[in-house]
């Protein structure tokens, strides 16, 4: 219970690893340190109300600067971590310090992927930073061009729109939300960013982008071409993995993990977005990609730091907010799995349940948040589909 453990990450996996490790009862070093020069914060809040202006970006802290001195936490905002060295045990730091670690957690997240192009005015959006440059691009253009219908650019169209914007979304796949939705929900999801006066074009391959003297133009694979005052790039992310191949940690679309948070070398631990570990639920390799799953990753890595157990298992699951809706989703849905359905999409006030070999898989839910909750217990618990309440779930 002493000694010094440092946390690579200021993420909400790495700042709730910090507040979990003094919540048991850890009274040693804690030094948390982040590349972001920002006091850790909400990251979805990026998409959403941090991009609409809605919300001042103190509102979007996890914890004020008093909380973290309070606490004895070492924060280091705005400090890279050069290399680490396992055989010694140390990190050594942008400004030339090396630190030694009883234990050390890496949180460092993922980054957004990119096209390759030489336009100038092509955005991601990862970070604070980020929400910066493209809402005053947005402002000044008046049109925007998103390339992928994911989480994130399904967001940022929404919140365009609500600022006035013209809104084009190309998306690569067949269907937007595509990774966490089936397709029913997806074709609904569509229809409201319509309604809304987005064109939403699916199964577009977009080659490239290029300076025009209008903005950027975006050329598909068919040929199609469209121009707009500034474009998104929003294809998903990648995990950061940069140090920890450095440092000769196991890697495979992410940072392995075993069910103790333990990296392939000692004392080394990881959590977040960018770890993947063996799941039970999926019997095989899992990224956890969601807010949810880094919070709850980063409670038990610190757990299993201090030797205790890591608690029961996570089933993932999120939600995101677009043109006024809330729309939730849980676990692992595929396209092919049977789907039942309580309420009625068109309403807008549904439960969807994913059922494969007669269990459910996964969930999504509009106004429905209890059921969600109901749903991903079982989901964990491997009941089968006689088990939901009839008055949980009515299939129809």
């Amino acid at each position: 219970m002493s000694g010094r453990v440092v946390i690579v990450g200021t993420g909400v996996a790495g700042a709730t690893a910090a507040q979990t490790l003094r919540r048991e009862g850890y009274v040693g070093e804690i030094v948390l340190l982040g590349a972001e020069p920002d006091l850790p914060y909400r990251r979805p809040a990026v998409s959403k109300e941090l991009l609409a202006g809605t919300a001042s970006f103190d509102r979007t802290v996890l914890k004020p600067v008093k909380f973290w001195a309070d606490n004895r936490i070492d924060l280091r905002p705005a400090m890279r971590v050069e290399a680490i060295d396992t055989d010694r045990a140390t990190v050594r730091l942008g400004t030339g310090e090396v630190l030694g670690y009883d234990s050390l957690l890496l949180a460092t997240g993922a980054r957004a992927r990119s096209l390759e192009t030489a336009a100038t005015r092509v955005h991601t959006l990862r970070t604070r930073s980020d929400v910066t440059a493209l809402q005053q691009a947005i402002d000044v253009g008046g049109s925007l061009l998103i390339v992928g219908g994911g989480l994130i650019g399904c967001e940022v169209a929404a919140t365009a729109r609500g600022l006035g914007a013209e809104v084009t979304l190309l998306n690569a796949g067949p269907a937007l939300l595509d990774r966490v939705v089936p397709d029913s929900v997806s074709e609904l999801v569509r229809g409201i960013h319509v309604e809304h006066g987005v064109e939403v074009e699916n199964g577009v391959v977009t080659t490239q982008l290029v300076d025009t003297r209008e903005g950027v133009t975006a050329t598909g694979a068919d040929g199609r071409t469209w121009t707009t005052a500034v474009a998104l790039v929003a294809i998903g992310s990648e995990p950061d993995t940069t140090l920890a191949e450095a440092a000769g940690l196991a890697v495979n679309d992410g940072i392995v993990i075993d069910q103790h948070y333990r990296t392939s070398a000692p004392g080394v631990f990881a959590a977040g977005d960018v770890t993947t570990g063996f799941h039970p639920l999926r019997e095989g390799l899992d990224r956890g990609q969601h807010w949810n799953t880094a919070m709850t990753s980063g409670a038990a890595a610190a757990k299993a730091i201090l030797g205790q157990p890591a608690g029961p298992v996570e089933v993932p699951w999120g939600w995101t907010d677009q043109h006024g809706l809330s729309l939730q989703f849980a676990g692992w849905i595929h396209p092919h799995d049977d789907l039942a359905v309580d309420g009625t999409l068109e309403s807008r006030d549904f439960l969807a349940v994913a059922l494969r070999g007669g269990r459910p898989v996964g969930a999504v839910a509009m106004a429905r948040p209890r059921e969600l909750r109901a749903i991903r217990a079982l989901i964990a618990a491997g009941e089968p589909w006689s088990a939901i309440p009839p008055e949980l779930v009515r299939v129809r």
